[in-house]
């Protein structure tokens, strides 16, 4: 009988459970450099947050501070829409192990930048945004080599659990990141942007100590011609464009947590420590629900799952918008995290299984231009509509457009609406 390579599964010894994961070493280094990548992360947006609000209320408004606020997401935004095809061309060309540290050196080149400048007394509106238009691109080659890494890494039976397993990593470190970013800021952002470049380091450790070959099949043709495919697959496949688009739109307008400083300083006014408490509020949910998804898949009506994810989504928005208790809001924070956590579940499950590898950069690529259109262009979305409706005006109109977005959604992707089995 042939000997069943060493890098390989035979079908009848994969079982698709959390326990199979921890025998698969390359996805636990995976895993540990996700989580403490997200981690940092966290820490790092954490401290530009509230540094950027906190030197814009020397001389601004309210409102005017929470409209900077917001064009920190910009910024990031710019450079993951500009190189998102690139981005995932490169993904899919080049060795995918050896883009994220590249991604890990440019990322921990931004915090050194400000945990010096801050030290110093250089800090400013203008250098934060910079800063974050840096962190941007190097988040834009990030995000594609980092979806397209993982299915690399286990048997594609375990796929649907590694992904929740992926989220379980960047929520459960996004319960501890705000927390801890928030005692840092307390003290000082200088601590902040240190302890996040140890981070980094660490996470670009275990992501070099991955053995699996992480290069590509790479299909023949210029580059022009891949990023085209790419974008023709995305467009074609309606379940795909339908997923990443309804997360598009309903996170874009449902953007209230870049609010958050506004709504810690001025308006529950519970400082810095509270600060980190209503950001590590939606983890709290999203992490409940991604324990629950990791040990009990979803196994039928996968797609009125995600849109019943979503619609709960934009009313966990509004509550948290007229909310003026600490413990009603990380309540309803709670909320909006976990329902966002299903939607974002079945969303990637159904994108990476549909998915072949040798597209699967460029299709995160395109992905990722979504997301970060959710997150960094939602958080320039809130500031604007806040700039003129004030912040609670402005959550509240984003819940309402997440619900309106749920019912659009559902009407023109019956295919999607219809999804059954995650499989």
């Amino acid at each position: 009988m042939a000997e069943t390579p060493p890098d390989t599964v035979a079908p009848s010894d994969i079982v698709p459970s959390a326990r199979a994961l921890l025998k698969e070493r390359d996805y636990l280094l995976f895993w540990a450099s996700r989580w403490t990548g997200s981690f940092a992360a966290q820490i790092q947006s954490v401290a530009m947050g509230w540094q950027m609000y906190a030197i814009a209320r020397l001389t601004r408004t309210v409102a005017e501070s929470a409209f900077l606020v917001g064009m920190i997401g910009l910024a990031a935004f710019i450079p993951v829409f500009l190189l998102a095809l690139p981005a995932g061309e490169t993904a899919d060309r080049h060795n995918r192990k050896t883009v994220l540290l590249i991604c890990f050196a440019g990322e921990t080149a931004t915090v050194l930048t400000l945990a010096v400048a801050t030290w110093q007394g250089w800090a400013s509106v203008p250098l934060l945004l910079v800063v974050g238009f840096l962190f941007g691109t190097a988040r834009a080659f990030f995000a594609p080599a980092s979806t397209a890494l993982g299915p690399m890494l286990v048997p594609r039976a375990l796929l649907p659990r590694a992904i929740a397993w992926n989220s379980l990593a960047w929520q459960t470190a996004s319960i501890i990141g705000p927390a801890a970013g928030g005692l840092l800021v307390a003290k000082s952002p200088t601590y902040a942007y240190f302890t996040t470049f140890g981070l980094y380091l660490v996470a670009a450790l275990a992501t070099f100590l991955i053995r699996k070959n992480a290069q590509p099949v790479v299909n023949p043709g210029s580059r022009w011609t891949l990023m085209k495919e790419g974008l023709a697959y995305v467009w074609n496949q309606k379940i795909v464009f339908g997923a990443i688009s309804l997360d598009l739109f309903a996170v874009l307008l449902g953007g209230a947590t870049a609010l958050l400083p506004v709504f810690a300083r001025d308006i529950l006014q519970v400082g810095p420590q509270g600060f980190g408490i209503l950001r590590s509020g939606p983890a709290i949910g999203a992490t409940v629900v991604a324990l629950l998804l990791a040990a009990n898949p979803i196994r039928h009506k996968a797609g009125l799952f995600m849109f019943g994810g979503v619609a709960v989504f934009g009313l966990a928005t509004c509550l948290f918008a007229v909310s003026r208790s600490l413990w009603l809001s990380v309540a309803a924070l709670a909320v909006l995290g976990g329902a966002d956590m299903l939607s974002v579940y079945v969303r990637q499950t159904l994108v990476q299984l549909v998915t072949p590898d040798a597209m699967r950069g460029r299709v995160a690529a395109v992905s990722s231009v979504f997301i970060g259109a959710s997150n960094e262009l939602g958080e320039f979305e809130s500031g604007v509509v806040a700039r003129f409706l004030g912040p609670v005006g402005a959550a509240i109109f984003g819940g309402v457009g997440a619900l309106i977005v749920t019912g659009a959604w559902a009407g023109l992707f019956p295919a999607l609406r219809k999804a059954d089995r995650l499989e």
